[in-house]
């Protein structure tokens, strides 16, 4: 079982990961958490209210992993697409920001504090593994973490299609890319996993 999700009766997937992965996995979304930051309730916690009638940001992220996670709902307008129109596309994608990123945000931080509550609860083997077993729900949120991780690591890579990650397992092992490289690989191949657990 080790390396790869399997379907458990009933719903839900487990997988045996080492000790070695399990920190990987926690530091990543630990990281992914912090790189999402907290939500509008974290900034006014004596009104249970803000946080559904805060608006979003308008203007899309600067840091270019966020942008990725995050991105306009009408495309780039200023990414070669025709001059008329691109004002309108613009103000729309603005719009639909401003309504939905909070909760977008909120969605992702879930996801990502599932998953380190997972490993956290998991009782390691003397032999330094253990075996995660999730609900469906859980496997839900672990994909989506999964997808936002892949999403984050390839950002920071520069893999914007399939060419791109062709090219990246021929570096060298020198290449300091490398073990961004290896967890990009392995993530994907976990989550390629974990979605078939849950195809009917």
């Amino acid at each position: 079982m080790s390396g790869h999700f399997e379907p458990l009766p009933g719903g839900g997937a487990s997988v045996a990961l080492d000790d070695v992965e399990i920190s990987i996995i926690r530091s990543l979304a630990v990281q992914l958490v912090e790189l999402i930051g907290p939500g509008p309730a974290a900034q006014a916690p004596d009104d249970p209210l803000a946080e559904l009638f805060a608006e979003g940001p308008s203007e899309p992220p600067a840091d270019p992993v966020l942008r990725r996670l995050f991105p306009d709902a009408y495309g780039d307008p200023g990414a070669s697409a025709p001059a008329e129109g691109a004002e309108q596309r613009r103000a729309h994608s603005a719009e639909f920001r401003r309504f939905t990123e909070n909760d977008l945000r909120a969605g992702k931080r879930e996801n990502a504090l599932a998953v380190i509550r997972s490993l956290d609860g998991l009782a390691v083997a003397g032999g330094g593994g253990a075996v995660l077993e999730l609900s469906a729900e859980e496997s839900r949120q672990w994909l989506g973490a999964l997808n936002d991780l892949r999403l984050a690591i390839g950002s920071r890579l520069q893999i914007d299609d399939e060419d791109d990650t062709d090219l990246l397992f021929h570096l060298p092992d020198e290449d300091p890319r490398k073990p961004m490289v290896m967890a990009y690989l392995w993530l994907g191949g976990l989550q390629e996993t974990l979605v078939s657990t849950l195809m009917p």
